[in-house]
């Protein structure tokens, strides 16, 4: 019995302790005061207390005066704090949302930066890993969402940035596109590593990569004996050196 009754009080003070933890965070403030503190916190760069004020605000006053307003802070500050996901569920809310608004060129620019962080990885950039390998969706994402950006909004603030990053978003996929021949040709796929090196001429020819994949493009023709087009390939190897 006694046994019994120990249990029982242990279960209770698991279940209080439960219950004081789940007690509000955020404090029950008038919205202005609440907003007020989230701006605070996102000029200090406290992102994680930003975030907490910021998705109260959201969750209690959804359609309050401030509700466009978190939401664009809410991605920028899910973006600082790497909540990539969260961050883009929240753009797509936005925009559906406020198909008109004045930023969504800010919005759009959010999301293809959103999607480049994607690709991103902290160790590969600290040890220098070539990630050329690695999946490309996040990069073509943003690739396009950069590209719809300079499209819709050409004279934004923010398309001449928008434009800068494409150009390093096309030498990640032109990479990842010679790392796939290469990978063909290692393994004496011949016809798949010719194949791939030409898609990547034709998508990225203004690319280092372009001009490397002729190399991967005429070993694959020497070995299966297509002199012709080793010879050509030799032509256009001489007519764009590798730099």
């Amino acid at each position: 019995m006694k046994l019994r009754t120990l249990s029982g009080l242990l279960a209770m003070s698991l279940l209080v302790g439960c219950s004081s933890s789940d007690k509000e965070v955020v404090p029950d403030i008038p919205p202005s005061d609440l907003y007020s503190e989230a701006q605070v916190s996102l000029q200090a760069g406290n992102w994680m207390t930003a975030i907490e004020k910021l998705e109260a605000l959201d969750s209690r006053y959804p359609f309050g005066a401030y509700s466009e307003q978190v939401q664009l802070d809410l991605i920028y500050a899910y973006y600082k704090n790497d909540d990539l996901a969260l961050g883009l569920a929240t753009i797509e809310r936005f925009t559906r949302l406020n198909p008109t608004h004045e930023k969504l060129d800010w919005v759009l620019y959010m999301r293809g930066l959103t999607h480049m962080a994607q690709d991103r990885n902290f160790m590969h950039d600290m040890f220098g890993v070539d990630r050329s390998d690695r999946d490309p969706e996040p990069v073509k994402a943003a690739f396009s969402d950069f590209k719809h950006l300079l499209e819709r909004y050409p004279n934004s603030p923010y398309a001449a940035d928008a434009h800068q990053r494409m150009f390093a978003l096309k030498n990640r996929l032109a990479k990842y596109d010679l790392a796939t021949a290469d990978f063909y040709l290692r393994r004496e796929a011949w016809i798949a590593a010719i194949n791939r090196a030409q898609e990547l001429q034709k998508a990225y020819p203004d690319t280092q990569a372009a001009r490397e994949s002729l190399k991967i493009q005429l070993k694959a023709y020497k070995a299966l004996g297509m002199d012709d087009a080793v010879a050509h390939t030799q032509e256009l190897i001489k007519l764009n050196p590798v730099k």
